[in-house]
């Protein structure tokens, strides 16, 4: 995700046999590529958060090509993001081509409405916090939110608010609802986490959100892949009813059967008789 704003300082090189020093200078110019490409998200992210708070900003995406940097920028409210006649989002663009000092049309961005924002923590950690700076009681604040995330399609919730509530010592209360993991790779992939704070009157509230997304073979909702201790299990087969008992005399057919093979080999045997004679 190298970006033209990120300059990557030139290093010594070696002009005879300097295969050692040549592979060090190559994992350092990357080492530094990838810090200035993560600087470089971070503060995107970082400006996005304190800009476009009210229109619900969920998220940012960088691509790279040869020629253009496109950045996607989703939210609840597109339409807030562009502005009239697209007035805002030309703003944002002059603003970010002059502090990375892309060069002129070198890059573009986008507004991608979120399609579930039930399954987005940041836009309901953002959801909570104006519920709280507006002066809603926390545990009613809380509750609708963990309610509305439910109904969305999560398989389980948590929300975490740290900070003077109503006294002057400072608590935490946890609202939890359906099932969560906390550990293992399936924690990285199934679970979606944002962290707020809200500055009120009497201090600084602490704000974290997690959402567990259930599996979807379209990878819209959550992951396409199951977890791995999820277990299928199928319908069994419809077994046919016998209305009444039905009987069958075996030993009878088998008879019927060793006659008509005896009957055979006799007449083989009386055709073979007269062509010898």
């Amino acid at each position: 995700m190298a970006h033209p704003g990120a300059q990557i300082p030139n290093g010594p090189r070696q002009k005879n046999g300097g295969g050692i020093a040549n592979i060090s200078f190559s994992s350092s110019s990357k080492r530094r590529k990838f810090v200035a490409d993560g600087v470089f998200y971070a503060e995107l992210n970082e400006f996005f958060q304190r800009e476009l708070a009210e229109e619900g900003y969920s998220g940012v995406e960088v691509r790279v090509t040869p020629t253009v940097t496109d950045i996607i920028i989703r939210a609840t409210q597109t339409q807030e993001v562009l502005g009239e006649q697209g007035r805002r989002i030309r703003e944002l663009t002059s603003l970010i081509q002059k502090r990375f000092k892309f060069p002129e049309n070198s890059v573009s961005l986008y507004a991608a409405k979120v399609q579930n924002r039930g399954l987005s923590a940041v836009a309901q950690c953002e959801s909570l916090r104006y519920k709280l700076l507006n002066g809603l009681a926390v545990r009613r604040a809380c509750y609708g939110v963990l309610r509305f995330i439910m109904e969305s399609g999560a398989k389980g919730c948590e929300v975490v608010v740290s900070g003077k509530l109503r006294a002057a010592r400072a608590k935490s209360m946890k609202f939890t609802d359906g099932f969560m993991i906390h550990s293992g790779q399936p924690a990285k992939e199934f679970i979606d986490t944002a962290t707020r704070h809200v500055l009120l009157r009497q201090g600084v509230l602490g704000i974290k959100v997690k959402i567990m997304r259930g599996s979807d073979p379209d990878g819209k909702a959550g992951p396409s892949k199951s977890l791995p201790d999820a277990v299928t299990i199928f319908e069994p087969k419809e077994e046919q009813v016998v209305l009444q008992p039905v009987s069958q005399d075996y030993g009878a057919k088998a008879a019927a059967a060793q006659a008509s093979q005896d009957a055979r080999v006799a007449e083989q045997e009386g055709e073979a008789e007269p062509a010898q004679q």
